[in-house]
């Protein structure tokens, strides 16, 4: 849930990938699907929390979470809901709207959270951070190409470095597969183990997951790799 990509492919496809960096200890179950509130959702699963930080309906919402605001915050529990239990919660209100105007934000530790929208006029994208006193919120130009990382892992100068990674990356794609950003999110960087993109700080925390999911036409492709198995690349299309 700390390092996430955004990649148009034109009219209402697109690609988002989510590398999770977390303890080696709290492993995620490999996505599945589960019913919430009458809606299936495809999502890999925190056992400790019930949560997650990735999930799709396979229709209308993809939805990605990263831990902190814009900068690093202090962590001072007790928080009135996991983070992850929200991103499952947004699927209960029906459209994003309803979700910024009637869900209780206050309470919540700070995050970042991506909303990419599949509706007739093509893929909206949109972006909402708590930063525990305020929540913003803004639209993003979904032709474009994004990339976030986390605040509570990465400094300013360490963002704006890996952006330039990515957008180096980007620029020299003919075209964008689910394939190469897979790769990429697996393999990008500058052979630093503490900032790449499947970092590892000493095993404290490191990057234990990659997930992506595609949208093409109306069809959706999901899927996971679990870097500490190491069982190869799951597909929860299905």
């Amino acid at each position: 849930m700390c390092t996430v990509t955004f990649l148009p492919k034109g009219n209402d496809r697109y690609i988002l990938t989510s590398n999770r960096d977390e303890t080696p200890k709290r492993a995620a179950l490999a996505p599945e699907a589960y019913l919430v509130a009458g809606t299936t959702i495809y999502y890999p699963k925190d056992p400790l929390a019930g949560g997650t930080w990735i999930a799709t309906d396979k229709n209308r919402y993809t939805v990605c979470l990263l831990n902190g605001g814009f900068e690093k915050h202090s962590h001072t529990p007790p928080y009135r809901l996991s983070r992850g239990q929200m991103v499952l919660q947004f699927f209960e209100f029906g459209d994003l709207s309803s979700f910024e105007n009637n869900f209780v934000f206050q309470g919540m530790e700070p995050f970042t959270f991506v909303i990419v929208e599949s509706t007739i006029e093509g893929v909206k994208l949109n972006e909402l951070i708590w930063d525990e006193n305020q929540l913003h919120s803004r639209t993003l130009d979904a032709n474009e190409s994004f990339i976030w990382s986390s605040s509570t892992l990465y400094p300013e100068p360490v963002r704006v470095e890996r952006k330039s990674w990515f957008e180096k990356w980007a620029i020299n794609q003919q075209a964008f597969t689910q394939r190469a950003i897979m790769e990429f999110h697996h393999f990008g960087g500058k052979g630093d183990a503490w900032n790449d993109f499947v970092m590892n700080r000493n095993g404290v925390v490191q990057t234990v997951s990659i997930t992506s999911i595609e949208k093409e036409d109306s069809e959706f492709r999901m899927i996971y790799k679990d870097l500490l198995k190491e069982k190869g690349v799951i597909d929860a299309s299905s």
